[in-house]
């Protein structure tokens, strides 16, 4: 797959008649970094699968509403993690067995036992840590551990200034460091 530019695929999808094209194209070169920054919030591979599924229906609906003055990737990611936030609150509100992920306890025989679940039991146990974390937290600490995301971008997509992300991200780190050594 060739991958477009951002600013090309922006004015692609601006056009009416070249939009269905870019939209696909975007899918395309969007999905599976999208996919892995939602899989770690909502844990379960179905579940990632909808909230992914969701995500492009949301920005194909909003795509009008875009503004070049973000870039396209940060739009797309803003739009994921209100839907992982939404698709959470709206688990615990039913009261499913995916509630209970957000209890650490149970979060690493969850993913063992989840077919698509391809780590060992340390990245189960950092999982199990990750669960531990208030919710902003644990985004931040995923955008930033796993994702590699500057604090700029993640201020821009958070509202939240550099300092602050700093400060909660080395207070996540300290917690998880913290379940491991409880754990030994």
């Amino acid at each position: 797959m060739r991958y477009t530019d951002e600013k090309e695929l922006e004015k692609r999808l601006m056009n009416a008649s070249t939009r269905r094209s870019a939209f696909e194209q975007m899918v395309a070169q969007y999905s599976e970094q999208l996919y892995w920054q939602i899989r770690r919030i909502v844990l379960i591979h179905e579940d990632a699968d909808d909230v992914l599924q969701n995500v492009f229906l949301k920005a194909w609906k909003n795509i009008d509403s875009f503004r070049s003055d973000s870039k396209l990737s940060t739009w797309l990611y803003r739009i994921a993690l209100n839907e992982c936030i939404d698709f959470m609150r709206h688990k615990k509100t039913v009261g499913s067995v995916q509630a209970e992920s957000s209890d650490a306890t149970h979060v690493a025989a969850m993913l063992m036992a989840d077919e698509y679940f391809d780590g060992d039991e340390l990245q189960a146990t950092l999982q199990e840590a990750i669960a531990t974390l208030p919710e902003k937290q644990r985004m931040i600490f995923n955008m930033r551990y796993f994702d590699e995301m500057k604090y700029n971008d993640m201020s821009e997509l958070l509202g939240t200034t550099v300092g602050a992300l700093k400060a909660s991200y080395h207070i996540a780190v300290k917690k998880i460091s913290d379940y491991f050594k409880q754990k030994d």
